[in-house]
């Protein structure tokens, strides 16, 4: 067989099939993939390569892409305009999509169109750079801030399989260009310029979400931290998978944060189904997280969501969880409890909610 290289690791070349394999050449190749293949790029280069992936990558059947999506008619996600004059209708709007949805569409958001490509551009260029060039940029464990892959296996032992680029860009004090990548070069620019548009844009959301609970319009955004709320970046890369209808990039989830901003790319959960999610070009997406649904005590919900994956070509995404400082203490508001409507979530400094949700353990 000719090999290829991924990062030190060689690998049968792509033509190599798993029916030209042994059985036992195969499941040497797999395990020989588990040891050493550190990261999804290069496991997925193994898995093309035999047409098969290893078995701790299919999901259950009941999370089978293949079997789970709804292949109907699918329902629009909300599309809001803020170039709208009248800007209570467009309050109105967010706050109604934020009950029912958990998610929706901004168009003229006020976002440059080019300095988004700009994002993904330096963005999908780093996940081109050598294995090697890449690694320098992986933290120690426990770390936000790091390249790594996401291969924790769950509850009934399954993994999932996407490789990322955390990195703090917002606020000033908490980024660290120290282990910004210095390749490509205009990283740091394009992500700097991208954080002076979305903080802009994440203030008004919180305004409208006030606005939309009948609350001061300041309020959503006191309660999660204000000038200190921390916008972190992941870039998701997830590489060509071949079967897709096995696989998740990422499972079912809905995002600790208090709103994520999205450059998208995922399946929604509604209506009792997944089913692929249709953007408009160059709009961008707003996720209700669990600290605004919190906030809320319930009325706001965190939307339901998973990332599916394509055998013939690499999917990125750009999310920004825009989250509380660890030490800030979130709860349902007071302003929104009553004998009638009493606090349905715990009240938690963020950190301890944050671990709780990373390591399973129930709220």
């Amino acid at each position: 067989m000719d090999p290829i290289s991924t990062g030190k690791v060689l690998i049968p070349c792509a033509h190599t099939r798993r029916h030209h394999l042994s059985n036992d050449l195969y499941h040497q190749l797999q395990a020989y993939a588990s040891q050493l293949l550190k990261r999804v790029q290069a496991i997925a280069s193994l898995s093309l390569a035999i047409d098969d992936i290893p078995p701790e990558f299919a999901r259950p059947e009941h999370e089978q892409p293949g079997v789970t999506t709804y292949r109907g008619p699918a329902p629009e996600i909300p599309v809001i305009d803020l170039g709208d004059d009248d800007e209570d209708r467009a309050t109105r709007a967010i706050a109604d999509a934020s009950r029912e949805w958990g998610i929706f569409q901004l168009v003229n958001h006020g976002v440059p169109v080019g300095v988004v490509r700009e994002l993904q551009r330096v963005g999908a260029e780093f996940f081109e750079l050598p294995q090697e060039e890449k690694e320098r940029y992986a933290a120690a464990p426990g770390s936000l801030e790091d390249y790594g892959t996401r291969l924790q296996k769950d509850l009934e032992g399954k993994k999932a399989r996407v490789d990322f680029l955390f990195r703090n860009i917002w606020p000033p004090q908490r980024v660290d260009h120290r282990m910004w990548p210095k390749n490509p070069a205009d990283y740091r620019k394009a992500n700097a310029e991208s954080a002076k548009h979305l903080v802009g844009l994440v203030d008004k959301m919180l305004r409208s979400l006030s606005k939309g609970l009948g609350l001061e319009e300041a309020t959503l955004r006191d309660a999660v931290g204000g000038g200190d709320l921390v916008f972190l970046l992941k870039i998701n890369y997830y590489s060509p998978w071949p079967r897709p209808d096995l696989a998740l990039g990422v499972v079912a989830h809905t995002d600790m944060s208090a709103i994520t901003i999205l450059v998208p790319s995922l399946q929604v959960f509604k209506d009792g189904h997944w089913f692929d999610a249709k953007y408009v070009p160059d709009a961008i997406i707003v996720h209700i997280g669990d600290q605004i649904e919190i906030l809320s005590n319930g009325d706001y919900k965190s939307v339901l969501h998973r990332t599916t994956v394509n055998k013939e070509k690499a999917r990125m995404s750009w999310p920004v969880f825009c989250s509380p400082p660890g030490e800030t203490v979130v709860g349902p508001l007071p302003q929104l409890m009553s004998d009638d409507a009493p606090a349905k979530y715990k009240t938690k400094k963020y950190k301890d909610y944050a671990y709780c949700k990373l390591n399973k353990i129930p709220q």
